[in-house]
């Protein structure tokens, strides 16, 4: 009977490594590499393969040990342990079942009308502390304004000391920034798809303010999550 289970674990493994290999593929979409070049690959894009990347070059050792230096039928000269078995388990759930986009967005955004005083957005970002702010106009998103880019226009527009805020609007401080980098996508988009959106903006030497999650992705739409290069460096994948 142990022996039975020996081999049975062996068998989830290679079903796992194999699920885990073939997510890898996808995700660094080239068929050709080795097991651990797609490893070494993903880890520059995607968090959860930089997060376990140590431990998929051990699962890689480890198969090869059980598929190449068998040395009798049915007979491994390795065999993983049910804990071994059970976290590559979970690893390649998580690679074949990425979570929604809108797991990491912050969902209360706060938005501000271009035509709103500069008033209304200082006080709404002491309130909420956040970092970006949608801009619309006419029902329609044109970009995010940043709290960096608000103190920035201030101390440039400061007369005496002061700068009187009701006399400027939200858009007198947008338009201070020629790029206003952004994306749009829709709510059914997973973390791995985000997180190549980012690499695509990096490739393209574009600093990417932020990605706009929407029902289907427009910018006519309200935002249901916003989601910044921050959000992705805090994803923490556990498994439990």
């Amino acid at each position: 009977m142990d022996k039975v289970a020996d081999n049975s674990r062996a068998e989830r493994f290679e079903v796992a490594f194999n699920r885990i290999h073939q997510e890898l593929r996808k995700l660094v979409k080239d068929e050709n590499q080795s097991f651990s070049n797609l490893v070494y690959k993903g880890s520059k894009s995607y968090t959860i393969v930089r997060q376990y990347q140590s431990e998929l070059q051990q699962f890689s050792r480890l198969r090869n040990a059980i598929v190449h230096e068998r040395y009798e039928l049915g007979e491994y000269i390795a065999e993983p342990n049910e804990k071994t078995v059970s976290r590559i388990e979970k690893i390649a759930k998580v690679l074949s079942q990425p979570n929604h986009a809108l797991t990491i967005a912050t969902k209360e955004v706060i938005i501000f009308d271009y035509a709103d005083s500069l008033e209304k957005l200082v006080t709404g970002i002491n309130n909420h502390s956040y970092s970006q702010y949608p801009v619309y106009r006419e029902d329609s998103c044109v970009g995010v304004i940043t709290a960096k880019l608000v103190v920035k226009w201030m101390a440039a527009n400061l007369v005496n000391s002061k700068v009187d805020l009701s006399k400027f609007t939200v858009g007198d401080v947008f338009n201070a920034d020629d790029s206003h980098p952004i994306a749009f996508v829709s709510k059914s988009k997973n973390i791995f798809e985000l997180e190549e959106i980012f690499e695509e903006a990096h490739l393209a030497k574009q600093d990417l303010e932020g990605v706009i999650i929407t029902e289907n992705g427009r910018q006519d739409e309200k935002p249901l999550g916003i989601v910044t290069p921050w959000d992705l460096i805090e994803i923490d994948y556990k498994l439990d």
